[in-house]
């Protein structure tokens, strides 16, 4: 769907959504002329933060609550929110009476003049999509000012994508000289395949199982991310690390120039990205400086850049120390991997401390293996909080022949979590929220999740 062939269009939002993207899509869509119906399974008032944001907006109207079958029938477009589950009745229903159904990254791929680099993975795609991001601004941050002149040839670098604001808000000001870094979730790349598009470079962290509650088992969803290279031709690029079998069997006999990266940081880089953001970001890192050296950045800003992050929100991040207590805010660690690397890193840390490691996790299952974290759970926490969800019941079984003192409390909400935690610690002590689940049911999201533990932390620390 091309640009020129929205005004007037008859445009239904499916899932305005409380992220940031949906919010972005209906004001690209409202500028560009098309006639709005934004439609929510959500009532108004868990909707009006979102809601607030679009007032003032002319030709959109709101079904909230429910989807309408004559909205799905009587739409020119259908603009799905990547969360909506493909198989939906409703979508079944645009797709019998020949409604095209397409994405915001679905219009912005086909749409973008200037070249894109796209980041995927179940692991660290946020922090290796930021990261490239600063390596080129910071590389070309005097051609990034506003004021440059766009035909002097001098890209300016953007960076959108499953980062809670959609990218069709900076679509217009994107010309042909300029970079753009795109963060892919798999539910975005699912949607993308009946695009039959892949960025220009394409870089992909790892697979592991993951949102296998939304995706029919792990082979549809390996199949997702492959659509990040699925579509890519000659002259285009996809980074991988060189020790990874699986993404080295997917990228078998393809068009493009595949480039296998190796783990090579300096002594020097290594203990800093171990210092600051955790050795399991090692890999995100590399990855990330890969693809800067293919745009020549230099090594003093790569290493400038790293001096000075110190991670992304809700991953790892201290939230502050209270009377010798740590607090960790890991919340975008929703699958047992990550939250397996929260328990190596901190339980480390400890030692130095002489603490111990107070784990707050739980929430809804993702239809994921509890296994081995239920193990790491016994050999190196002390004490855990549980948050209620179906992840949390399917964990309790395996730590329950396991337990061997092991103090564990149940809890209804975040607030009750700190203040457990806060009444359990002792000086030296990490407290770590750390799910390895979703956060829907108790959360609006994840995000949601880590500003509440953030908020609770402010008011019953002690």
């Amino acid at each position: 769907m091309m640009l020129t062939n929205l005004h007037g269009k008859k445009i239904l939002i499916m899932g305005l959504g409380l992220h940031g993207g949906g919010i972005g899509t209906v004001k690209f869509l409202a500028k560009e002329g098309a006639k709005l119906t934004v439609t929510d399974l959500r009532q108004k008032s868990i909707l009006s933060p979102a809601l607030k944001a679009l007032d003032g907006l002319k030709n959109i109207r709101y079904v909230l609550g429910r989807h309408r079958k004559e909205d799905f029938i009587k739409s020119d477009l259908i603009v799905k929110n990547p969360g909506v589950k493909p198989d939906s009745p409703f979508l079944k229903i645009a797709q019998k009476n020949n409604i095209p159904i397409t994405s915001d990254l679905g219009i912005f791929l086909k749409n973008c003049p200037g070249k894109i680099i796209g980041v995927t993975g179940t692991r660290g795609k946020s922090t290796t999509a930021y990261l490239i991001w600063r390596f080129l601004q910071e590389k070309f941050k005097r051609q990034s000012a506003p004021k440059a002149s766009p035909s002097a040839g001098r890209p300016r670098i953007f960076l959108g994508g499953n980062i809670r604001k959609s990218a069709l808000e900076f679509l217009p000001k994107i010309k042909d000289q300029d970079l753009v870094i795109l963060e892919f979730s798999s539910f975005q790349l699912h949607d993308l395949t009946q695009e039959k598009q892949s960025p220009n470079i394409a870089v992909i962290t790892n697979i592991l199982p993951d949102h296998l509650n939304w995706h029919k088992n792990f082979t549809d969803y390996v199949k997702a991310k492959k659509s990040i290279f699925a579509f890519q031709k000659r002259g285009d690029y996809l980074f991988i690390r060189d020790n990874n079998y699986l993404l080295k069997k997917l990228a078998k006999k393809t068009l493009f120039k595949l480039v296998l990266v190796k783990s090579n940081l300096s002594k020097g880089l290594e203990k800093l990205v171990d210092q600051n953001l955790g050795k399991h970001f090692q890999n995100s890192v590399v990855l990330a400086i890969a693809v800067a050296k293919h745009f020549k950045v230099e090594n003093k800003i790569i290493q400038r850049v790293l001096k000075n992050f110190k991670g992304l929100e809700g991953r790892q991040g201290l939230v502050t120390t209270v009377g010798g207590v740590h607090w960790i805010n890991d919340t975008t660690s929703t699958i047992p991997e990550a939250t397996i690397a929260a328990i190596d890193r901190f339980a480390k840390l400890t030692k130095n401390t002489k603490g111990r490691l107070l784990l707050i996790i739980g929430g809804q299952d993702k239809k994921l293996d509890f296994k081995e974290l239920a193990k790491n759970i016994k050999n190196k926490v002390a004490g855990l909080i549980l948050l209620p969800g179906t992840a949390t019941e399917k964990l309790k079984k395996y730590l329950l022949p396991l337990k061997n003192g092991l103090e564990i409390t149940e809890v209804k909400s975040m607030p009750e979590a700190v203040k457990k935690a806060s009444l359990l610690a002792k000086k030296g002590d990490f407290i770590v929220l750390s799910p390895g689940a979703a956060s829907f049911g108790l959360f609006a999201n994840e995000f949601d999740r880590g500003k509440q533990f953030v908020d609770a932390v402010k008011k019953y620390a002690r």
